[in-house]
């Protein structure tokens, strides 16, 4: 794996998803503020990946968010951003420079790429750190850090303890190699496990002053040049094994169409191999003589990773659901992002004490992933925002069980929810009625309390907007057939606690007459649904709601 330096210089091309040419709408005090809050944040992740080993952000994460510094710069024209590896070089001179490589945003890039050109071949994409290694008659003399690509620190030390590089050659030859130290992995597939951090692990290690033998047993070596080598890649691949390097022959194939690349990519992406990887490198097979080469991307070798399992995100506004049962929770409203082929406009946050805990507001950049391939899912907070917003949060206090009967302010959310769940599959599972209906229904005005589309006739649906003649008709029929549901669907329609294996009476006065240690002498309900129970059947809103059944004529009331 390529250090950092080089993704900034494609990134705004393809990290960004679809919006990425918007500029935000700031005045330029906020842009400079905006701006410089998020290179700080950048500065920290660097200096503690390039001094210490450690990287406290997602490698696809750091990229994004090297991609919107970029891209705010430009929109604010504030020139360049600051080299990432300005902080990473060691003292340690490259023989033969670190070059890095573009990224391809897509397939038509790629079909691009290799257009005009000739013997193209395609290796995973290691997920480790890049080294040089430097040999003197057979025997290692040299291992120098990706540092930025021109100089780096010295690891000939920690070098000479890992197994997975080759102390002494098969032939007394002076060469040089240019490679990756990865972190071995068992059968990692990784479009299901993803990189594990399996990069920092190996970065982390060579930080270090002494290295363990039980960590350096478990580092490999992938040698993915010889600059001063065999003109061809299958010459070098072929001398590089004779001399006793771990083979890479398996892991190099040749290819002339976007086809040949797709597969491939996919092949490496969805098998198991020995080690987490990010993507593809497709590599002409001859290149300019060492000499050359330079610490910024050639024009022989790119890559083309894999699609980001977690990406950035901008929150636009901060909505607080409040569920049928009172639960508050938090769901950000996003600038629209790509993940998995898949547009995320929002994502909940779980609770609104989680919530409380990251104190998420408009304008922060959040890191979202996918639950199980398709729930949008946050994983944290990326980056703040310079400006935090007042939000009107609701107070948890306010809200329970027998809270929002009606549509009253703050109550919006938990009636709507109240009259989806009375309509949905849980209660009288009415067809044609959902969300958008009672919604429809609540901006006219005419529903104030949970039960008043009971007295609902045509000529009124008529009046209302969105219901045509033949929507009003099949509403209207679908508001008649609740009369006909059974006394057990209406309780679970209201919204009855559960009562698990209790025996249900099938009359109201009978269960309104139970009191708690009656419901708790029921199979399977212990005192805390007993209480939630009686407390059901004696509050006011509830009886007053059981009054218009019986009045209705709905069979048990």
């Amino acid at each position: 794996m390529l250090l950092r330096l080089f993704s900034a210089v494609f990134l705004t091309l393809f990290c960004l998803n679809s919006n990425a040419a918007d500029c935000p709408d700031w005045p330029p005090a906020r842009a400079q503020d905006e701006i410089n809050a998020l290179q700080k944040q950048i500065d920290l992740w660097d200096d503690h990946y390039h001094r210490g080993g450690r990287s406290l952000v997602a490698d696809e994460i750091y990229d994004q968010s090297r991609a919107q510094l970029i891209e705010w710069r430009e929109c604010f024209d504030l020139g360049l951003a600051p080299e990432p590896l300005r902080t990473a070089s060691g003292k340690i001179a490259h023989p033969i420079a670190h070059t890095g490589l573009d990224k391809l945003r897509d397939g038509h890039a790629v079909e691009n790429w290799l257009r005009d050109r000739k013997d193209i071949w395609i290796q995973p994409k290691i997920d480790g750190v890049a080294v040089t290694l430097a040999y003197r008659n057979g025997m290692l003399h040299q291992a120098i850090s990706r540092g930025d690509g021109i100089n780096g620190q010295d690891w000939t030390a920690s070098a000479r303890l890992i197994p997975g590089i080759p102390r002494q050659l098969a032939q007394p030859v002076d060469m040089l190699v240019q490679g990756e130290l990865y972190w071995q992995l068992t059968d990692h597939i990784q479009a299901k496990a993803g990189s594990l951090n399996a990069r920092s692990t190996v970065a982390g290690l060579m930080a270090r002053k002494t290295l363990a033998p039980e960590h350096a047993a478990n580092i490999r070596l992938f040698v993915w040049d010889w600059p001063q080598g065999p003109a061809s890649l299958p010459e070098r691949i072929a001398a590089l094994d004779e001399l006793g390097f771990p083979s890479t022959a398996s892991y190099s194939q040749p290819i002339q169409t976007l086809a040949d690349a797709q597969q491939w990519r996919d092949h490496w992406y969805r098998s198991p191999l020995p080690f987490a990887s990010d993507g593809v490198v497709l590599r002409q097979s001859q290149r300019p003589s060492a000499e050359r080469w330079q610490a910024k991307s050639p024009h022989w070798a790119v890559a083309w990773k894999y699609p980001f399992a977690q990406v950035l995100a901008e929150v636009r506004k901060v909505d607080f659901k409040v569920g049928r049962t009172g639960r508050i929770t938090p769901v950000l409203n996003l600038k629209p992002v790509t993940l998995d082929d898949r547009q995320i406009k929002r994502v909940s946050v779980s609770s609104l004490q989680r919530w409380e805990k990251l104190d998420i507001r408009p304008g922060d950049q959040v890191s979202i992933s996918l639950a199980g391939l398709t729930i949008p899912r946050l994983d944290s907070v990326v980056h703040r925002g310079t400006e935090r917003p007042e939000l009107n949060i609701p107070l948890a206090a306010d809200y329970h069980q027998l809270s929002c009967w009606q549509p009253t302010p703050g109550c919006e959310s938990q009636f709507l929810a109240r009259l989806t769940w009375l309509s949905g599959k849980q209660g009288l599972a009415l067809p044609h009625v959902g969300p958008g209906t009672w919604e429809k229904l609540l901006e006219t005005g005419r529903l104030n309390s949970l039960l008043d589309w009971l007295t609902f006739d045509a000529q009124e649906l008529a009046t209302i907007n969105g219901f045509g003649e033949r929507s009003s008709a099949r509403l209207l029929n679908s508001f008649n057939s609740a009369r006909q549901r059974p006394f057990s669907r209406w309780l679970k329609a209201l919204g009855l606690p559960p009562t698990g294996q209790a025996q249900l009476a099938d009359s109201w006065q009978a269960l309104a007459s139970r009191n708690t240690e009656q419901w708790q002498a029921e199979t399977g309900i212990g005192p805390g649904r007993a209480a939630q129970l009686s407390a059901f059947f004696r509050d006011p809103q509830v009886l007053a709601l059981s009054e218009t059944l019986r009045v209705a004529g709905i069979d048990g009331f």
